[in-house]
């Protein structure tokens, strides 16, 4: 079984929220372009002034989605 990793994007300032709900659908847009097999997407608001927009890939796909999206960090998922 490949390991799960989340690729996470952040965004800072008053339009974090919106803009992390946002990249979410250009993370599921890629997918769907590149017909990669991965289902896990998502956006969390942290506080006010920061949220994310994640993408959970696998060790298969991981260098291909760090290359061409270039996350700004990466954890298991």
């Amino acid at each position: 079984m490949s390991r799960k990793i989340k690729m996470i994007w952040d965004f800072r300032g008053p339009a974090a929220s919106k803009t992390a709900e946002h990249h979410e659908i250009h993370l599921k847009e890629y997918i769907a372009i590149e017909k990669l097999p991965l289902n896990i997407t998502g956006f969390e608001i942290r506080n006010e002034m920061h949220a994310i927009a994640f993408m959970v890939v696998t060790d298969e796909h991981m260098t291909q989605v760090r290359d061409g999206l270039k996350p700004h960090r990466a954890e298991l998922f």
